[in-house]
């Protein structure tokens, strides 16, 4: 049995326009001490899975229509907020894109990191203190002793992002589910934090889905791969496979984006430009059948606009959601 398991799992928001369709029939499942990296272009979908998972879409104007969110076995779509309280931070955690903005600005970082501890496990205030001096030294804050009793503007934009690792880790949580932890610090704090979670999965053997829309990222940590696209899963497979032969038009775009120092100029010095993915992503508001990628896929046919391809797997742990899988790759 899967830790996490999701299964069919459709989130959909109203609008002026109608029902927009975030989340549109979403399969995914991590096991025990596993990294699942999702991937995706912004809007496909990937911020909003994980907030359904730990119930943290507001409710209206979200509405989770079908589906099912096994943790352990057990459903939490119908899980209340008392339920779901005892669950998150405590069983599963999350790290968010910007730590200023999750971080509030008037409460200490060791009082930050001290509620949930407090909360989940009924330390005394000076236990919970110890307990965040210890969390600090863990994701590697200088002199945490004397730290803890910093507020958020006090720190770097990668030191923060350091103190919400800590805070969501503080419970020795069994899944970490880190939103695009790294998009808003610079390539080399990107790397320290990368190196950081892969570290601390392994010291505490957590399982990890990690949201990106960067597949140098995904080459680097995962083991298996998700790709989505406009609400839906178009591929998934281990992360060897994905990048050997990826099968999906829109993954094979995706990979095809990434700089590499390789094939940056020819023998004769002329560079090669990147190549983009044409098109835009379509309207979630009643979307039309079909596949959703099929106006910006170079391989399209008619029967790619008039039915949904399944997702379907052709080789072994390697899904696709192709009518065409066997023949663009």
């Amino acid at each position: 049995m899967a830790l996490l398991d999701i299964q069919g799992l459709k989130t959909h928001f109203k609008t002026d326009d109608g029902w927009l369709h975030a989340v549109d029939g979403v399969d995914i499942a991590i096991e025990k001490g596993e990294t699942v990296c999702v991937v995706g272009e912004s809007g496909c979908g990937k911020s909003v899975t994980a907030k359904t998972v730990m119930k943290l879409i507001d409710m209206p104007p979200g509405k989770i229509v079908a589906g099912r969110v096994l943790w352990k076995g057990r459903d939490l779509v119908p899980l209340g907020p008392e339920e779901m309280q005892k669950i998150r931070a405590k069983e599963i955690a999350i790290v968010f894109q910007e730590p200023m903005t999750s971080l509030n600005p008037v409460f200490t970082v060791g009082d930050q990191i001290s509620e949930s501890v407090r909360l989940h496990e009924g330390l005394s205030k000076k236990a919970a203190l110890e307990r965040a001096i210890e969390m600090l030294k863990l994701v590697n804050i200088p002199t945490p002793d004397k730290r803890v009793n910093d507020y958020p503007h006090q720190f770097s934009g990668g030191m923060r992002q350091r103190v919400m690792i800590a805070i969501a880790l503080a419970c020795s949580p069994q899944l970490l589910i880190a939103d695009e932890p790294t998009t808003a610090l610079d390539v080399t704090i990107q790397a320290q934090i990368l190196e950081l979670m892969q570290d601390l999965k392994d010291r505490l053997g957590m399982a990890v889905m990690l949201i990106t829309h960067a597949m140098g990222v995904v080459a680097e940590v995962a083991q298996r791969v998700v790709v989505m696209y406009a609400g839906q899963v178009v591929e998934e497979a281990p992360v060897e496979a994905l990048f050997a032969r990826p099968r999906h038009p829109y993954t094979q775009g995706l990979i095809r984006s990434i700089p590499r120092i390789d094939t940056a100029a020819t023998a004769a010095g002329h560079r090669q430009r990147l190549e983009a993915i044409p098109g835009t992503v379509p309207k979630l508001v009643a979307p039309k059948a079909g596949c959703r990628f099929a106006a910006r896929c170079r391989f399209v046919q008619p029967s790619c606009t008039t039915a949904d391809p399944p997702l379907r797997e052709i080789a072994p742990g390697h899904k696709v959601a192709c009518f065409l899988a066997e023949s663009t790759s």
